[in-house]
């Protein structure tokens, strides 16, 4: 990567204002909640809340069709939705701090419920900024900044809010996140508008064709490209199998006798790895192209998973966890900066926002309801089968990729879409 082009510095910023939400409505308002002595049903009921990053899809359209709110509509269409979020993604924060789970658990779900909606918005936002203002080689590194920040965001809102918790309480340790969330605006203001962002919003029209604008063209314009049905079955499919065995980590480790301390002692090797293979896959990007790059991270990710296998006949071997997660999580960095890359090139610049809203939903949705059969598949099969079984399911995505590759490659000579400053 570049460091010297002042735009990676901003996509590692909003790496970060995009990483701080989401513990906000998981982990970290898990732990507030059973702190406080929220029953577990209640607790139960924050799973519904990452619907918003699964659904943000549908109401994508909105930042490609409808102009920011009057005040924000000089700093750009990107910009300016950012600007009209990033302050209220704040203050909701803000409102989520000022709760009392012990007291009124559900206010404070409700609290969250606006954050992740309002996190999922500013994604939408962040996303389609990234791809219209980077070249197509230059996605990769794009990305690997981007995760730079969120990564170090994330550890900052679960690790660091959990730690401050016990020195100056829940209420002050989460209002520090939500004053961290306004370096969201200056981010903005600091970056450049990317240069004619989206299509031209069409004034005065009916509801009704306004609506076949915002969501029917969209869908047309994709479905309509050639090998289309079979780039998103690609898409599907890509991570369904490193998903599917991802899900299973948690009990597999416990089966195979690693104790609690032992699999938090992974975490480090996964962040460090995860961290290296996403600028190395970058950086692969850059060099080789998107096609080709695609072609061995994700022949890579692939691979990688025989080490559960190794993995299941080491019960108790710390170096083999830790060996096991370092090469995981490198290539699947390494995988996601090129698989990310591509669906990037797949967005029309019409469409932004919603295309990539809506190709970046898909891999979720296949991961929600097919993965879901993975712990029946454990059960059934046993630890090495269904390992076995999980690296069998990633072959057809690399099937599909080889196809789509040769037929209907990426565009490596789509022009560099250079910004101006604000």
């Amino acid at each position: 990567m570049d460091w010297r082009d002042r735009r990676l510095w901003m996509m590692a910023a909003y790496g970060f204002v995009a990483g701080l939400p989401l513990p906000l409505s998981t982990f970290t308002l898990r732990y507030w909640l059973s702190e406080s002595g929220t029953a577990l049903a209640v607790i139960g009921l924050t799973a519904n809340i990452g619907l918003a990053y699964s659904l943000k899809f549908l109401w994508s359209p909105v930042f490609d069709q409808v102009p920011p709110p009057g005040p924000m509509r000089h700093l750009g269409r990107r910009r300016g939705w950012l600007m009209a979020i990033q302050p209220a993604l704040a203050l909701a924060a803000g409102g989520l701090a000022l709760t009392n789970p012990a007291t009124a658990p559900m206010t404070a779900i409700a609290a969250a419920a606006l954050v992740a909606f309002l996190s999922a918005s500013q994604d939408i936002a962040i996303d389609a900024w990234r791809i219209e203002t980077f070249a197509q080689r230059m996605q990769g590194s794009a990305l690997a900044a981007y995760v730079w920040g969120y990564r170090f965001a994330m550890l900052a809102a679960t690790t660091g809010v959990i730690w401050a918790s016990g020195f100056v309480g829940w209420h002050a340790a989460l209002l520090g996140i939500a004053c961290l969330l306004l370096l969201g605006p200056i981010v903005t203001l600091l970056a450049p508008e990317p240069v004619a962002s989206g299509a031209p919003i069409v004034q005065g029209l009916t509801l009704a064709r306004r609506a076949r604008h915002a969501v029917i063209n969209p869908l047309v314009d994709f479905l309509t490209r050639p090998g289309a049905i079979m780039i998103l079955i690609f898409v599907a499919l890509f991570k369904l199998g490193e998903a599917m065995a991802g899900i299973m980590t948690a009990p597999f480790y416990r089966s195979l006798s690693f104790t609690r301390e032992a699999i938090a002692g992974a975490g480090p090797f996964s962040l460090v790895a995860t961290l290296t293979g996403i600028t190395f896959g970058g950086w692969l990007v850059a060099r080789i192209g998107v096609g080709r790059a695609l072609l061995w991270t994700g022949s890579a990710q692939t691979v990688a998973m025989i080490m559960y296998e190794v993995l299941a006949h080491a019960p108790g071997q710390l170096p083999i966890l830790y060996l096991t997660v370092a090469i995981e999580a490198f290539a699947q960095g390494m995988a996601d900066a090129a698989f990310l890359t591509y669906l990037s090139g797949l967005c029309s610049r019409e469409f932004t926002a919603t295309h990539y809203a809506l190709l970046s939903s898909v891999p979720a949705l296949a991961i929600h309801t097919i993965g879901g059969f993975s712990g029946i598949i454990a059960a059934a099969v046993g630890w090495v089968a269904f390992y076995a079984i999980c690296t069998i399911a990633a072959l057809p995505a690399m099937g599909l990729m080889v196809v789509l590759l040769k037929r209907y490659p990426p565009d490596e000579r789509a022009p560099d879409p250079r910004a101006r400053d604000p």
